[in-house]
């Protein structure tokens, strides 16, 4: 497909997504943006003791005024087993959400499964399986009550990533990308035969594959944000992208691209942007994300890092978005009383 005939079908996807969420159309000045709240969960639940925790934490989330979940990735702990069944429960159990829930995937639930004491299953098959759980029908969310988005799987040259999803709320847009932890797929399947002497064409692939579509996606959200005029913009993601780690550090090695991508559109975009992650399981706020300059590194104070609770800590954080206050985005950390100190 040729770039323009490409661009076009993307600028009218978009469109007609504003269209469907009733956020454009309007005449300037004569819609008052109303205040959107998120509910932001992840890593959760990986032990069987958790899943009592996760009914409290879905409870507490139904009583609350949030418009919808995001859930970052990781609904299991790597060493558990990758079985349909658990997976299925999984899946399940998050249903429980009155309104609708965003999901990433993580790498727990499909990179690892190649461990031995996840079952050594082959990771692109669960990956399938996952997809066929949480992502049926592309361009429309789970949850009890779920809501349409806008899937890339509307671009052919991405049409598998069905699960990278956009919408827009609050005069904000909301974006997840498939970023996983083990170095974003980069470490090897040594549970079903790989080696560092013998990479499997199919790991590596993939994760060409699956770097080039989220690259792409952080592009398509930025655009859709410049062309709206938006006040800000949200990522998801499952990983937590080394962010501390100097730039060249195997640690961060499948993450490079995607974080230098970001910091070149944060930085041209020049409004708030937050990036809302899990995976190392220590919830906190801050703006980590340095940038090249001419003067030197540079920290990017628009954007704001802010990641989840998980794994014992089975709590959730508000984000709130009121395009009225100069204040765009807001955090606030729930402690569910029954979950605390639970062990």
């Amino acid at each position: 497909m040729r770039r323009g005939v490409r661009a076009g079908m993307w600028t009218a996807g978009v469109t007609l997504l504003a269209t469907v969420l009733g956020v454009d159309g309007r005449a300037e000045g004569s819609f008052v943006e109303p205040v959107t709240r998120v509910a932001l969960i992840g890593d959760t639940p990986y032990q069987d003791y958790q899943i009592e925790q996760v009914d409290e934490l879905i409870r507490e989330i139904n009583a609350s005024r949030t418009a919808f979940t995001i859930h970052v990735g990781d609904i299991k702990t790597g060493s558990s087993l990758c079985s349909d069944e658990l997976l299925e429960a999984r899946y399940a159990q998050l249903q429980q959400l009155e309104r609708g829930l965003v999901y990433t995937p993580g790498d727990n639930e499909w990179t690892d499964c190649h461990r031995r004491n996840a079952g050594m299953y082959e990771p692109l098959e669960r990956l399938a399986k996952l997809r066929s759980l949480f992502f049926p029908k592309p361009g429309l969310t789970s949850g009890r009550r779920p809501f349409p988005v806008l899937s890339q799987a509307i671009d052919p040259a991405h049409r598998e990533f069905v699960e990278n999803a956009l919408f827009i709320r609050s005069n904000v847009v909301f974006a997840t990308l498939h970023v996983v932890g083990s170095n974003n797929g980069v470490a090897l399947w040594d549970g079903v035969g790989e080696t560092a002497e013998s990479p499997r064409p199919d790991r590596t692939e993939e994760v060409e594959r699956r770097t080039a579509a989220a690259l792409a996606w952080i592009d398509r959200a930025f655009d859709a944000a410049e062309q709206r005029g938006a006040a800000g913009v949200v990522l998801a993601m499952q990983a937590n992208p080394a962010f501390e780690r100097p730039a060249g550090d195997a640690q961060r090695q499948g993450f490079e691209e995607i974080l230098a991508r970001i910091s070149a559109r944060s930085v041209a975009f020049a409004r708030p942007v937050v990036i809302a992650h899990g995976d190392s399981h220590y919830y906190r706020i801050d703006k980590p994300l340095v940038a090249p300059s001419e003067a030197g590194p540079r920290r990017l104070e628009d954007v704001t890092r802010v990641e989840t609770f998980g794994d014992t800590e089975v709590h959730w954080v508000e984000l709130i978005v009121d395009p009225s206050s100069p204040e765009l985005f807001r955090f606030v950390p729930h402690l569910v009383e029954a979950n605390k100190y639970a062990r």
